[in-house]
Order: C-alpha cells, then structure tokens, then sequence
C-alpha cells in the first residue's frame, strides 16, 4: 500500500512523514499555496531513504522541464496534474522512473492511463480542494486496482472506508493531515497513516511489494 503524503514544504514535515511510515511524498512544483523550488526539494531528497517514493508534482509544466527536474534532484516519479497530452505524458514517461498521471473523477482519460505512459492513476474528487470526498461508485471499476492512487479529501476517518470500496494500491493526502496550509500535523499525520495501514491489512493489500483541475477548480494540495 503506497500512503502519500503531499504538499511537503519543508524537511521537518518530510522526516515526520516518513518517520511515522509513509512511503511517499510530495512536492508540489506548481503554483499553490503548498508550491516549494526544485533547489530546496534537493537537500530534503538528500536526506531521505532511498526507499521513499519522492515525487514531484506538476501541471502544464514543459515535459523537458519535468525531466529536467526530476533527474536534477533526484525524484524518483512524476506526477502530472494537468492538461498533459498522452504524448506529452508519454515523453515524460520515457525519460523519468516514474509517472502518476492525475485526474478529477469521470475524466476519459482515467480508463486509458497506458496512452499516457503512466504506472499509476490518481483519482480525485470533481471539486478538488472542497475538503468533500467524491463518490466512490464513480471510480469503481474504472480503473485497475493494482495502479489507482485514490486522492481527494482523505483524512484518518474515511480513509479506511475509501481502501474497503475501492481496494487501491495506495492513498495520497494533503490537506487532510495539516493544521496550515503546506503545514503537517503531527498527530493527523500519525492517524491517517496508521489508518490506511491497518485497512490495509485487513483488504489483503498491506503487503508492500500551476493551477487545477480540467474545470479550473482546485486540487487537493492547492486549497488554502
């Protein structure tokens, strides 16, 4: 189970994220109030275990800029929030270990992540950044399971009923774990991942092995 924790503006929150058991986490390159420079990211990089999942996050970025970053300091995947063309996504794909190709729920797009070159699909609300969890009827089935990321106003209390729906290979939170915007509480922090481990375990899957959406509305890491 991938539990992602997005919007890391700092390295104190990329330790504590880690340290309380995340295997992932997120910078946001993209304009938000979670946005962080691609030199600052670098010393937290530096500073985590390889085993991490460190990925940064972007929308309409150029696909060389992307590559250009994501090697540079090195990120080990690409999340892409925009308007990416399946080429453009492609491109990107070929050039970085990793692309997450991200979509509002009932986007075409969502069915068809191989033509965008994508090992994983994140699925978030239609109204990302309302702090509302979407229906999860709209993404079941829509997607393979073994590569949905669900996203999308998560926090310790739904989180175990998102896993038990959609039995996704991994969560990813942002707002739901902060006590400021781009500020990570400790304690949300600790209960959302112990939350999402524990459902986990119980679906079988606890073994590990700029901008907005597409109608201008905001992402999860976007929200104030």
């Amino acid at each position: 189970m991938l539990v992602k924790i997005c919007g890391i503006t700092s390295e104190a929150d990329a330790l504590l994220a880690v340290a309380l058991g995340a295997n992932a986490v997120g910078f946001v390159f993209a304009p938000s109030p979670r946005q962080v420079s691609p030199h600052a990211v670098e010393r937290i990089v530096e500073r985590l275990p390889l085993e991490v999942l460190t990925v940064g996050v972007f929308r309409n970025e150029a696909r060389t800029r992307v590559a250009e970053i994501v090697n540079g300091i090195g990120l080990r995947a690409a999340q892409l929030h925009g308007d990416e063309t399946p080429g453009d996504a492609t491109w990107v794909a070929e050039r970085v270990p990793l692309v997450i190709k991200a979509f509002p729920v009932g986007h075409p797009g969502i069915g068809r992540i191989d033509d965008y070159g994508a090992a994983l699909v994140l699925v978030d609300a239609p109204s990302p950044g309302s702090g509302e969890v979407f229906d999860w009827r709209l993404a079941e089935g829509v997607a393979d399971p073994n590569r949905l990321v669900v996203s999308g106003g998560l926090d310790d209390r739904n989180v175990a009923d998102a896993i038990a729906f959609l039995h996704p290979c991994g969560v990813d939170v942002s707002s739901g774990v902060e006590s400021a915007p781009g500020v990570k509480d400790p304690r949300k922090v600790r209960a959302f991942v112990a939350a999402a481990r524990r459902a986990a375990e119980t679906s079988g899957l606890g073994r590990d092995g700029a901008g907005a959406s597409d109608d201008g509305r905001l992402f999860d890491w976007q929200a104030d």
